[in-house]
């Protein structure tokens, strides 16, 4: 991984939902890289490296009872890079879905993100960035995810033109789209007498590791030429 460590330079990494799976494989590079890392999730990181701070991303206004917490681990940084990892994900269709489920999960995936670039860009410098960790169903959709597969749809949408919004400012915005990748939403939701068959799904016939998208995480960061991009990370998936 070619992560570049500068010194004396106070670089800061926000996480959420860093507690597991593929955002607590990032903590591990980013602190190979110099970074603190801020992890905000219901579940603090094992990574003893790294400082975790109780959110409930899918609480409206929880960033009122963390504000003064987080701030204070961002301040003077010289580069601060934000990854919004955290996500809900149901089985529902668009059939018969409430606007309650629909907007509980839009919380989480949509709503939260924006109050965290909200709150997060004043103390953002050029070379900063914003990245937001998606999913093969940000740009296609399959049967029994419908409020999923929307709510990543709309984060290419709130990536896009966030983009837009920050020209001249210094700070890039991408989004990485994980495929089947070995997490504990994947088992949690694929049972064990599938998963080979989920796993024959991608090109090289296995899933994907967690650190191998940390890394494509952390590259991501590093690489504004990437600037308002969606990234498939995904082991060329096969198309069903």
């Amino acid at each position: 991984m070619g992560c570049r460590v500068e010194g004396l330079i106070l670089k800061v990494v926000v996480i959420t939902g860093a507690s597991a799976g593929i955002g607590l494989a990032a903590t591990y590079k980013f602190v190979s890289c110099g970074y603190k890392i801020v992890n905000l999730s219901r579940r603090p990181c094992p990574n003893p490296e790294v400082v975790s701070i109780t959110a409930d991303l899918s609480q409206h206004g929880f960033f009122d009872a963390i504000g003064d917490e987080l701030t204070s681990h961002v301040e003077g940084a010289e580069i601060l890079h934000l990854i919004h990892n955290a996500a809900r994900y149901l089985h529902d269709s668009a059939l018969d879905t409430s606007d309650e489920s629909l907007t509980s999960v839009f919380q989480t995936n949509v709503v939260a993100p924006n109050t965290l670039n909200r709150q997060l860009l004043p103390y953002m410098n050029p070379g900063s960035s914003i990245v937001v960790v998606g999913s093969t169903l940000a740009e296609k959709a399959v049967s029994g995810c419908f409020s999923y597969a929307t709510s990543k749809h709309a984060q290419v949408g709130l990536m896009r033109a966030l983009c837009q919004d920050l020209v001249g400012r210094g700070i890039h915005t991408l989004m990485v789209c994980p495929g089947f990748t070995d997490t504990e939403m994947l088992r949690a939701h694929v049972p064990d007498e599938a998963m080979d068959d989920v796993a024959a799904m991608s090109a090289f016939g296995r899933l994907i590791e967690p650190d191998e998208i940390a890394e494509t995480i952390v590259w991501a960061t590093e690489n504004p030429v990437l600037n308002g991009s969606v990234i498939h990370a995904n082991l060329g998936q096969i198309e069903q």
